[in-house]
């Protein structure tokens, strides 16, 4: 029995519902969500980490490769050239460490930043400047912000999210 892994493209808001409908069925499933702080009460808690996809461990010569394509909330496999495109099995392990990782660290930190947020620098070289927050930048946790020190312009600063707290 050969299972692989395989990204499964879902309809929006529909990951739950599809992740319980495949393991009804004793197909393997990753989906993961993050926990998140929405401003209004009433919102999810929670968001998938890839929204409109999940993850699906099965073995396609087994199950047709149809069975997934025609889930309801679903809009099949992600395919390259017609052809299932499997994903190794190490990736996906290593998204699940990854997300352990943040989740035991307390989510994705200051997920509620916009750009032009005001912000206090409270740790490294930089520590106790006020800066204007730019953006999220990809890889473990960084951000960039604006800084105006020793010039009239605000000059891009990179640091990591835990160097930075909003101001009120």
């Amino acid at each position: 029995m050969s299972l692989h892994w395989y990204v499964l493209r879902v309809k929006p808001n529909k990951e739950r519902t599809v992740s319980h409908l495949l393991q009804s069925r004793d197909v393997g499933v990753y989906c993961p969500f993050l926990k998140v702080q929405p401003k209004n009460p009433r919102a999810a808690r929670e968001r998938p980490y890839f929204p409109g996809y999940m993850f699906v461990q099965a073995n396609l010569r087994e199950i047709g490769e149809n069975a997934l394509s025609w889930l309801p909330g679903t809009y099949g496999v992600v395919t390259f050239g017609n052809v299932p495109a499997a994903v190794p099995s190490n990736l996906v392990y290593e998204i699940k460490r990854r997300l352990a990782e943040i989740e035991v660290s307390g989510g994705i930190v200051l997920d509620n930043l916009k750009k032009g947020d005001r912000v206090r620098i409270v740790d490294g070289l930089f520590e106790g400047y006020e800066a204007i927050f730019d953006t999220r930048l990809p890889g473990n946790q960084r951000v960039q912000v604006l800084l105006s020190f020793l010039s009239q312009s605000p000059q891009p600063v990179k640091l990591n999210t835990s160097d930075i707290e909003k101001l009120g």
